[in-house]
C-alpha cells in the first residue's frame, strides 16, 4: 500500500495542480505572447527542406520571444525536442486524429468477450478459437497500453490544467460507469446475499465500488460488475498522468526507451515472483482462482499495472518525437501480431500470471505504434462503422457480462442453437452503441461544459 502523505502538503500539492497550467515543451506556442504558425491540417511527414527552413528561419525569428518566455516558465528546462529534424509531425499544429486506435478498441474489447463467451461456457470451442478465447483477459493490458500512448498523443505540448484533465476523464468514464452499476445491480444484490465476504462487507463494497477504490482491495475487485475492476485501475493513473506528463516531457528518446523496457523487466518480475514463492499457497492458478488474495493484487492492484500505462505513455512520446517512417508501419503492425498468435498457440503451456500480467505487453505496444503511423492497407478500421463500434467499446466491455448471462443463463433465454448464438453474441453489441449514443455522448457533454478549444488539441484522438 502506498505511504501516507502529510495532510497540508497534500492539500498544497492539489491546490497547486488545480491552479496551475502545465507547459510540456519550450516550443512557442504554449506561450500567450508568441503567435502560433498557420494551422497544420494534414497528416505528413515535413521534408528536408521544410525542416531545414523551420530550423534555420525560425530560429532567428522566435530565438528572442523563446528565451524570455522560457525565463517566465515553471517548465523552461523541457527541451524543444517535438521541433527537430526527428519529428513526425509539427506538434504545435493541429494533430491528427487517430481513428484506426479507436477501432483497435472495438477488437479489444471483443476478445475480452469471447473469453466470457469461454468462461461461462456458452461456447467454449475447440483448438486455436478456444486458446484465443481462453486468454481474452489479455485485452484488459492492450487497453492499458493504449490509454497511455493515446494521452500523451492528445496532451503532451498542450495547455491545460490538472482540474480540467480530472474533469474530462471523469465526463468520459463515469456516466456509462454508472448506468453499468445500476444495469448490474441485481447481479450485486445476489453477492452481497450469498457470498461470504460481500456479505459481510456490504458498505465497504458498496463504497469502493462507487468511488472507484475497489480494485485496491483484493477480495473486493470483482465486486458489483466484475469488469469494472479496471476502471478502477485506470482512475489511478488518471490521478498521476498530470505529473507523470511533465515528467516524461523532460526525457529524451534514449531514456524513454529504457523506460520501456524497465517496465517489461518490473511486470515480467511480478509475475516470476508470484510463481517462484506462490504466496497463496497454490501451486496451479488460472481465470477462475478469485479468491487467492496475492493473486488477485498481481492482477488488479494499480500499482501491478501501472508498468503497462508507463510504457504506453513512453511510446507516446516516442511517436511524437521521432521519425519514425510509414514504411515501418507494416512490420510493426506484423511482428506485433506474429508475436500475439505465438502466445496464444503456446498459452496451454505458459503459467497464467505470466499471460494476465504483461507478455504480451510488447506486441501490443508494436501494434499500436504501427496502426498510429497509419498504413494503407488500414484504412478500412478508418471506416464509420468501425470507428462508430470503437467508440461503443467502453460500454461493451462494461456491460456485455451481464447481457451474456440473461441471455445464454440458466434463468435466461439459452438460445443455444446457431441462430441463438448469433443473436446472443449481438445483442451486446447493438446495446453498448445504444448506451453509447444515448448515455456516453449526452452525459459527458453535460459535465464537461462548454470547452475552450485548445490549439492542437487531439480530444478526439483514438477517442481519448
Amino acid at each position: 500500500m502506498p505511504e501516507q502523505c502529510n495532510g497540508d502538503k497534500m492539500d498544497a500539492t492539489v491546490s497547486k495542480l488545480e491552479t496551475s497550467t502545465f507547459h510540456y515543451s519550450a516550443l512557442p506556442q504554449p506561450f500567450a505572447a508568441t503567435k502560433l504558425r498557420p494551422e497544420v491540417t494534414g497528416y505528413r511527414s515535413a521534408s528536408k527542406s521544410e525542416l531545414r527552413t523551420t530550423t534555420v528561419e525560425g530560429t532567428a525569428s522566435l530565438g528572442t520571444k523563446l528565451a524570455k518566455a522560457n525565463r517566465r516558465s515553471p517548465f523552461a528546462g523541457v527541451k524543444a525536442s517535438y521541433n527537430c529534424r526527428r519529428s513526425t509531425m509539427q506538434a504545435n499544429g493541429p494533430r491528427p486524429r487517430l481513428p484506426a486506435l479507436t477501432s483497435l478498441r472495438f477488437f479489444a474489447a471483443l476478445h475480452v468477450v469471447l473469453f466470457h463467451l469461454y468462461a461461462l461456457n456458452i461456447f467454449a470451442g475447440t483448438g486455436f478459437y478456444r486458446d484465443l478465447a481462453a486468454i481474452g483477459y489479455v485485452g484488459v493490458s492492450f487497453f492499458f497500453i493504449l490509454s497511455g500512448f493515446i494521452l500523451v498523443y492528445t496532451y503532451a505540448d498542450r495547455e491545460f490544467t490538472a482540474r480540467q484533465f480530472w474533469r474530462a476523464r471523469f465526463a468520459r468514464i463515469y456516466p456509462a460507469y454508472l448506468f453499468s452499476l445500476l444495469f448490474t445491480a441485481p447481479t450485486f444484490i445476489l453477492m452481497c446475499a450469498y457470498l461470504p465476504w460481500f456479505k459481510a462487507h456490504r458498505f465497504l463494497s458498496t463504497t469502493l465500488v462507487l468511488t472507484l477504490l475497489q480494485a485496491w482491495v483484493p477480495q473486493a475487485a470483482l465486486a458489483w460488475n466484475s469488469p469494472a475492476w479496471s476502471l478502477s485501475v485506470e482512475a489511478f493513473f488518471y490521478l498521476l498522468f498530470p505529473l507523470l506528463l511533465v515528467r516524461l516531457a523532460n526525457w529524451q528518446s534514449r531514456k524513454l526507451t529504457i523506460a520501456v523496457l524497465v517496465c517489461l523487466a518490473i511486470t515480467f518480475a511480478l509475475s516470476i515472483a508470484y510463481i517462484v514463492f506462490m504466496p497463496d499457497g497454490v501451486q496451479f492458478v488460472n481465470a477462475e482462482s478469485n479468491d487467492l488474495i496475492w493473486l488477485n493484487v498481481l492482477r488488479f492492484n494499480p500499482l501491478a499495472r501501472l508498468p503497462e500505462f508507463f510504457m504506453g505513455a513512453c511510446c507516446g512520446f516516442l511517436f511524437l518525437r521521432n521519425s519514425i517512417a510509414r514504411k515501418w508501419a507494416t512490420p510493426l503492425v506484423a511482428m506485433g501480431t506474429l508475436a500475439f498468435l505465438i502466445v496464444v498457440m503456446f498459452s496451454p503451456r505458459i503459467s497464467y500470471p505470466l499471460l494476465h500480467n504483461g507478455l504480451l505487453a510488447p506486441a501490443f505496444a508494436a501494434i499500436i505504434y504501427g496502426i498510429a503511423l497509419r498504413p494503407g492497407w488500414a484504412a478500412f478500421v478508418e471506416l464509420r462503422p468501425f470507428i462508430l463500434l470503437g467508440d461503443a467499446s467502453y460500454s461493451l466491455y462494461l456491460l456485455h457480462p451481464f447481457v451474456l448471462f440473461a441471455y445464454f443463463g440458466p434463468n435466461g433465454i439459452r438460445h443455444q442453437g446457431a441462430l441463438g448464438r448469433i443473436v446472443g453474441f449481438t445483442l451486446p453489441i447493438a446495446a453498448s452503441i445504444l448506451v453509447y449514443l444515448g448515455v456516453e455522448q449526452p452525459a459527458r457533454r453535460k459535465l464537461r461544459g462548454k470547452v475552450k478549444p485548445q490549439p492542437g488539441l487531439a480530444t478526439s484522438a483514438a477517442s481519448a
